[in-house]
């Protein structure tokens, strides 16, 4: 019996190392798992005198396991997987969802897009928290503690749960008095006497692809032009300071589009080129999916499908 005892006290503590196995720091076990570093470091030495083993190399440079303590998160890892998994189902039977909602999101599309709907769904879902992280850094969810990240890319890695919530469309944009100044572009090619904003990459040449509905015809034009910016927020604001041409998600133009402030420029042509066509909720693979998750992905596709995504 006191073997047993002595087991079932460990449980919580193999479940730490579980959780340092995944986050690779004892900061960020103790953010996940909201403890402080010092009870995270307490549980793991405990476990490491209770097996008699040493399980964690700890260095300069951060932590990893020994081999003793990589086989014994793998030997439990799906056994806390199951638990999660049951203990999730039978919180969803509850009258409603209740919980925290983690989740990242680009800082431009959160802003314009994700954050003006989350006051409906939390009216609707009342026992609901959501916690909303905005950065253009590609969050690792499963180490990090997201549930759920908003994305508009091409591909989502096949490690993760792809859900299409929407379709961006790319729009080339310019103020009135640009062009007075400097004329309108006829043809993607004109573009190389303009004073082109691009968002900025760290690697390669800018470029942008162009191709005419309906038409086989594609035509990549390099661009180049006296500012660039990570933010499609920014880039607006540059092409609305007349500094030139810009490509921007149409989330971002569509206001100044509408008001006359921007005009679109190469209509009639399909641009390609800094942001994907695709928006997609991503979350990482589990047996289970949290019922608040899927309601606030269904919610999404619900709401930009009805109003659209620009």
């Amino acid at each position: 019996m006191e073997r047993a005892r002595r087991l079932e006290d460990l449980w919580s503590h193999i479940h730490c190392l579980g959780i340092l196995a995944e986050t690779g720091s004892f900061t960020a076990a103790a953010q996940r798992l909201q403890l402080s570093k010092a009870s995270v470091s307490q549980r793991i030495a405990e476990l490491e005198k209770a097996v008699g083993l040493p399980l964690v190399r700890r260095t300069t440079r951060g932590v990893s396991l020994t081999e003793a303590g990589a086989h014994l998160v793998e030997q439990t890892a799906a056994a806390f997987q199951r638990i999660e998994a049951g203990y999730s189902a039978v919180k969803d039977l509850s009258a409603g969802p209740r919980g925290v909602l983690a989740m990242t999101a680009p800082v431009a599309l959160g802003r314009q897009i994700i954050a003006p709907l989350i006051p409906a769904f939390l009216k609707r879902y009342p026992d609901v928290q959501i916690q909303l992280d905005l950065s253009d850094r590609l969050a690792a969810l499963a180490t990090e503690g997201f549930d759920l990240a908003i994305r508009h890319v091409a591909e989502v890695p096949d490690t993760h749960v792809a859900s299409l919530i929407g379709e961006i469309r790319s729009v080339l944009v310019a103020t009135p008095m640009y062009l007075a100044e400097h004329g309108t572009p006829a043809v993607p090619a004109d573009l190389e006497r303009h004073d082109c904003i691009h968002y900025l990459r760290r690697s390669g040449a800018a470029a942008w692809a162009f191709r005419r509905p309906g038409a086989d015809e594609r035509v990549q034009v390099p661009v180049r032009g006296s500012f660039a910016a990570n933010n499609s927020e920014v880039l607006r604001e540059a092409a609305l300071g007349s500094v030139g041409i810009a490509l921007l998600p149409d989330f971002s133009a569509g206001p100044a589009l509408r008001d006359g402030t921007l005009v679109e420029v190469l209509g009639d042509w399909r641009v390609e080129g800094d942001f994907a066509d695709s928006l997609f909720a991503v979350r990482p693979y589990t047996p289970h999916v949290p019922r608040v998750v899927s309601l606030f992905v269904g919610f999404l596709r619900e709401a930009l499908s009805g109003a659209g995504s620009r």
